[in-house]
């Protein structure tokens, strides 16, 4: 029996060599699945599944260290999960955290190999997780691009059939005022002529001359329509004021609130202000049912920037603000070129409808 035992005693130690080493094989194929199992589902993650695969990687590392279950929440102590180039010895906290009870660090996992696997497995979420927001985020900046391309052409479309109106409307202003008074100015001449050397009678002269003063108030209107001459000569407040005051002859309430000696603007501010406040006046006077109460105001400050605000109280408008494309084809090309018009110098147009008028606010952050 004593002769037996060396032999005994040498293979109880190979027997427990044996089972390390079959422990450390069974260690490292957990391993080697925990890795494969979350890697493979972590690359096939989409925006509509990341939360339920991230779940189950966190699911499996619970497991994988020996705990029932784990959660993920925004806030730690837990196993964080970083963005790609952060690791734990850099400033940048950890956007989220893998909650397994009994380890808020990594250092709270003894075994070296068990403690690099979970790391890698966390780099991975990280990636995953910050791979779907730029995704997300790549979607949000083509959907609004498309968008925009989509107004665009739709008011470049519209531009052009407004520029055709526009040249139809002078035609007819020009062919039916202008021309009209002109012609009659001529047949009164050349009805004297014949008489040429005799004085032309009071009467008649007058006639000639009012004639002469309804052809030049013709033109002038015409060429106040396609830009007022008040916006080159004196400048955005004379400009308003005119606007105001056509209202005023209407028949609307106006209160007119801009202050003498505003800060000075850009040409092409004045010029965009004005158009704004031209198109919501033109807009009173087709919806808003009438003579009725209206507002016109506009603020510049150099800190807060430059608000222009145009309200009525007329009977406002039944619809509410459109949000697709589809829908603001029905209307007017006026409200798309008012918002392209202060886009176009960094500003922004907020349009309010309700049953108690209509308001249109443009706001400059800085003027340019």
């Amino acid at each position: 029996m004593e002769s037996a035992s060396p032999l005994l005693s040498t293979q109880i130690e190979t027997v427990a060599e044996l089972r390390e080493l079959y422990r450390a094989a069974e260690a490292r194929a957990a391993r080697l699945r925990l890795l494969s199992q979350a890697g493979g589902e972590l690359a096939l993650a989409e925006m509509t599944t990341v939360e339920t695969v991230l779940q189950a990687c966190a699911g499996r590392l619970a497991h994988f260290l020996g705990r029932g279950r784990a959660s993920i929440a925004p806030q730690g102590p837990g196993l964080g999960l970083r963005a790609p180039g952060q690791s734990e010895g850099t400033a940048a906290a950890p956007f989220a955290f893998v909650i397994i009870d009994g380890f808020a660090d990594l250092s709270d996992i003894p075994d070296s190999e068990d403690r690099e696997a979970v790391r890698l497995v966390l780099e991975l979420m990280g990636a995953t997780a910050s791979r779907i927001e730029r995704e997300a985020e790549r979607g949000r900046l083509t959907a609004t691009l498309r968008e925009r391309e989509q107004r665009l052409e739709y008011v470049v479309g519209r531009l052009f059939t407004a520029q055709e109106d526009e040249r139809r409307r002078l035609s007819h202003e020009l062919h039916d005022g202008v021309a009209q008074t002109a012609t009659a100015l001529v047949r009164l001449l050349e009805g004297g002529t014949d008489r040429v050397k005799e004085p032309v009678a009071g009467p008649q002269r007058a006639r000639l001359a009012q004639i002469a003063r309804e052809l030049v108030q013709e033109i002038r209107a015409i060429i106040g329509g396609l830009r007022p001459t008040l916006l080159d000569d004196l400048g955005l407040r004379a400009a308003l004021r005119y606007l105001a005051e056509s209202l005023e002859t209407d028949g609307y309430t106006v209160t007119f609130d801009v202050p003498v000696g505003a800060m000075p603007l850009p040409s092409a501010v004045e010029t965009a202000l004005f158009r704004v406040a031209q198109e919501a006046v033109s807009n009173i006077r087709k919806h808003a049912g009438g003579p009725c109460p209206v507002t016109l105001s506009l603020r510049a400050d150099a800190d807060s920037g430059i608000t222009l605000q145009i309200g009525d109280a007329g009977r406002g408008l039944s619809y509410s603000e459109p949000t697709g494309l589809g829908a603001r084809q029905g209307m007017h090309v006026g409200r798309e070129v008012m918002h392209e018009r202060m886009l176009a110098i960094g500003g922004h147009l907020l349009w309010e409808a309700s049953p108690d008028g209509v308001s249109v606010t443009a706001h400059l952050p800085q003027p340019l």
